[in-house]
């Protein structure tokens, strides 16, 4: 092979090897606080996509422990909120994770995008045309 076609060859290996990591969404994998400071948030694997559930609460609990009581869902509304899943199959796009979450405060489901950069953790939630975000931060 000669020099220059190896070089070029070389080149495009390298090329191809950073543009598909620059594609890649950062890592959410862990442990994050809300932004309000009332949970922290696990995210984890969960087959082929990525979920968050309520892993503990930073607040006092009413007796019993806080309920899901604006679930949409009249049937869900005596659940226990610790363990309950609101991030749900988010999914590597580009350079964001995209799925569906659910906001127990307020008993809505959204669709999210979650980025992350570095201990903060960026979360677009949208219904219809209306859109929130919020920053979530590494929990200790």
């Amino acid at each position: 092979m000669r020099p220059t076609i190896r070089l070029f060859a070389v080149s495009a290996t390298l090329l191809a090897a950073f543009t598909s990591q620059a594609a890649a969404p950062s890592s959410i994998a862990g442990r994050w606080q809300t932004d309000d400071g009332k949970a922290i948030v696990e995210v984890a694997p969960c087959g082929a996509a990525m979920c968050g559930k309520i892993s503990r609460f930073l607040v006092a609990q009413p007796a019993g422990g806080a309920r899901d009581g604006n679930n949409p869902d009249k049937a869900l509304r005596s659940r226990l909120l610790l363990g309950v899943q609101i991030l749900s199959g988010l999914k590597a796009d580009d350079s964001a994770w995209r799925g569906k979450g659910y906001s127990p405060e307020e008993g809505r489901n959204f669709n999210a995008t979650v980025t992350a950069d570095g201990n903060r953790l960026k979360l677009k939630g949208c219904v219809s045309v209306f859109c929130r975000t919020v920053t979530w931060t590494r929990a200790k």
